[in-house]
Parts: structure tokens; sequence; C-alpha cells
């Protein structure tokens, strides 16, 4: 399972994308987005989210 990004919540400070290992996350629409396909479920960037926008997938 992936990680995904509430949308409501994101302010799209980038830290995310610093910190995935994989290069899952990129811009969607001013926000983070994490590509489920490449995404190998870490939890970096949900560590380092500093709003706490990012979650495992339920």
């Amino acid at each position: 399972m992936a990680h995904i990004v509430n949308q409501d919540i994101c302010t799209f400070c980038t830290s995310c994308m610093e910190v995935c290992p994989v290069s899952a996350i990129s811009e969607k629409n001013d926000k983070a987005w994490i590509d489920a396909d490449i995404c190998i479920d870490c939890g970096a960037c949900a560590e380092e989210c500093p709003v706490e926008a990012i979650s495992p997938e339920d």
C-alpha cells in the first residue's frame, strides 16, 4: 500500500519530496501527490510532513 496526501491540508512545502528515497512524490495542482505505483510505503514522507498531511492508504 502507498501513502496518500490529504490535499486539503498539504501546503506544498516540498519536505516530503526531499526525503522520498524513490522519488514517488511530485506536484499536482500546487500540492504534493504520491504515485502509488512507485511508493514503497517506507513512511519517510509522513514522518517529515510538518502539517501531518500524509498518511497510509486505507
